[in-house]
């Protein structure tokens, strides 16, 4: 695919990310429509101008039109999907049915459970020969929605796409730096949800900075194994979609999925803290997913397996916690 004019901007997904990329796209000088399930979101953006129910607090640009019609998002030039990872494949399924014939740019993060498919080849099933992109990286959705500078991996083998995807998108606060590498851009920020659950664990059970800076740097070695297993380049795990985001997730109380582990980390039920939640925290069911990549390609990933036994067998926080303090004494490699 060779450069061209991506004007008009279709964004699945009313959420925060969703509205976050939309609000950004607009400043970018785009015609953006942003596709919501709530009718209730679709209604305030266009008349107040605002998703309370997401991003609350927040004004956004008269310019952003929401709508309840499929169709109508899918007749854009370029379709960032911003659907949680686990419902990708009904989401973009619904989008190619409605017509959709653009470029579709992968906004979430995570790994599918039934098939361990990473979102990429989801959408190769789904959406066969279309072409296809990643957009990932250190991104508070109420920070860019506020116009607070934020950088991003946009990911396509075709330079072409990128290229015009990035011309489309960025702009002085909002900064997509290109690669090549499809599978590094997803690995980073799904197995990053999962790392992060444990950093709340960490600052919930007041372990201290110590474990914290431990737990990210080990975390990010399982991070990089299980890259290595899947053919993604160490460069860009090291990057603004791996480390970079590892950073941010698991050093803020802003990431949904550290707060949840700290609150498991205070003796709360993950049954307790999801029932109070409206968002999703991605972390939570890719770590079924991370954990069982990881027997198939016989990795040693501590961290993720402790979360997958604390998130989805019943396993004691406590006993996990001893658990990883008390594996023997290593060599420290990747």
């Amino acid at each position: 695919m060779g450069g061209r004019d991506l004007n008009h901007i279709g964004v699945i997904g009313g959420g925060a990310w969703g509205t976050a990329l939309a609000a950004s796209a607009v400043r970018a000088g785009r015609r953006v429509t942003l596709w919501a399930l709530e009718a209730e979101v679709v209604q305030a953006v266009n008349e107040s101008h605002e998703n309370p129910l997401y991003l609350p607090g927040v004004a956004l640009d008269s310019a952003l039109r929401a709508t309840g019609d499929m169709a109508e998002a899918a007749a854009a030039d370029a379709i960032l999907l911003v659907c949680p990872a686990q419902h990708m494949r009904a989401v973009s399924a619904q989008v190619v049915d409605a017509g959709a014939d653009a470029p579709l740019v992968i906004c979430a993060k995570g790994i599918e459970q039934k098939t361990l498919q990473l979102m990429s080849d989801v959408l190769g099933d789904t959406a066969p020969g279309m072409d296809m992109a990643i957009l990932s990286g250190p991104t508070f959705a109420a920070e860019l929605a506020k116009n607070l500078p934020t950088a991003v991996t946009l990911a396509a083998r075709d330079d072409g796409l990128a290229r015009s995807l990035i011309d489309a998108l960025g702009h002085n606060r909002f900064r997509p730096y290109q690669s090549h590498d499809v599978i590094g851009a997803q690995i980073g920020g799904a197995v990053k949800n999962v790392l992060a659950i444990a950093s709340g664990i960490v600052a919930g059970a007041r372990l201290g900075d110590n474990a914290a800076a431990a737990l990210i740097t080990r975390g990010l070695a399982e991070i990089m194994r299980l890259g290595a297993a899947l053919g993604a380049r160490r460069e860009t795990l090291m990057g603004l979609s791996g480390l970079g985001d590892l950073v941010l997730t698991c050093g803020s109380i802003q990431s949904r999925n550290m707060s949840l582990g700290k609150a498991l980390g205070e003796g709360r039920t993950l049954a307790e803290v999801m029932g109070e939640r409206r968002s999703i925290a991605e972390g939570v069911y890719t770590a079924s997913g991370v954990a069982a990549l990881a027997a198939r390609h016989d990795i040693d990933m501590p961290i993720c397996a402790a979360m997958d036994r604390v998130l989805n067998h019943g396993a004691a926080v406590g006993d996990e916690i001893e658990g990883l303090l008390s594996r023997p004494f290593k060599v420290e490699t990747v």
